[in-house]
């Protein structure tokens, strides 16, 4: 099976020979942003509790691909969307080598502190948010400089932590999963016992009651064991495949099924394609996208 790194770039070499398909791919992750709209109505969740959730996943910040300013910009979009509450799903930090600039993360953390909503901003981490600090690789453990960052900006960070928040007097769970590729052994002088810091089961045994809870987790390859006491799990990782062809993504690190969009496995999962890049600074066929989930109703959408 082709890899995602080769498959990128056979993409962009392939790509480079036709100078419109070329110019398009590189130009999609800086100029091409869209919103996409999810209405939802789990079984799990209450019909009537109306509840509007933007999602921001994989923003992979450097320059010239995705500067502050570009931030900026995702942020006034979101807050123009008065979502109840805002999800970051990780990936915050650089996914590639084809920069002209490495932003620090005190300053992208400081333009996500724009962002508003009356139920808060809740943020977890990805796997390049672990990947890019060294220390932390190296020792295996502790906080990444990414959460240190987001936390330094009053954004709080879930690694398999809970939160219960309440609409309309209406409570529910916002639940947070650890990152399940945290830690790559390679870098590693010594044996690890696993690479993720993932605990689903510890997760939910800290929901304390029976409201619904909607989960956010980096990869969503953790969708096959959420049982369905979760109404509606939440993803990032894929990028859509970061190359879609005919709504079919060539490469999907967390199989097909689970490459983007909304999935009903135990629970309702939606799948964003997220905002940045990884590997190559090159999409195609899976424009960058704030994500804007309506929970209750009775259709699903997209747009």
């Amino acid at each position: 099976m082709i890899s995602r790194r080769r498959f990128f770039r056979f993409s962009a070499g392939i790509g480079a020979m036709g100078i419109s398909t070329a110019a398009y791919g590189v130009s999609e992750p800086v100029f091409q942003l869209r919103v996409t709209r999810y209405q939802v109505a789990p079984p799990r969740w209450p019909g009537d509790l109306q509840l509007k959730i933007a999602v921001l996943a994989d923003l992979h910040v450097c320059d010239p691909w995705m500067s502050l300013q570009h931030v900026e910009t995702i942020v006034d979009r979101t807050n123009a969307l008065h979502p109840d509450v805002i999800a970051l799903l990780g990936d915050y930090v650089i996914g590639h080598h084809h920069v002209t600039r490495k932003i620090p993360s005190s300053e992208w953390a400081a333009v996500l502190a724009g962002l508003k909503a009356p139920l808060g901003v809740h943020a977890i981490l990805g796997n390049h948010d672990y990947w890019d600090d060294r220390t932390v690789q190296r020792e295996g453990r502790g906080k990444p400089d990414a959460r240190r960052a987001l936390e330094a900006a009053s954004i709080p960070v879930y690694e398999n932590e809970v939160v219960r928040l309440v609409k309309s007097g209406r409570p529910f769970w916002l639940a947070g999963l650890g990152d399940q590729l945290a830690y790559v052994p390679a870098r590693h002088f010594r044996q690890l016992r696993r690479i993720g810091v993932d605990d689903l089961g510890a997760t939910l045994a800290k929901v304390a009651d029976d409201a619904p809870v909607v989960l956010l987790a980096h990869e969503p390859d953790i969708a096959q064991r959420v049982p369905a006491r979760v109404a509606l799990q939440l993803s990032g990782h894929t990028h859509g495949g970061q190359v879609r062809l005919l709504g079919w993504s060539p490469v999907a690190p967390s199989g097909r099924r689970l490459a983007y969009g909304h999935v009903r496995l135990n629970c309702d999962v939606i799948v964003s394609g997220g905002l940045g890049c990884s590997i190559m600074p090159f999409r195609l066929g899976v424009p960058p996208e704030i994500v804007e989930v309506t929970l209750g109703g009775e259709s699903a959408l997209s747009s």
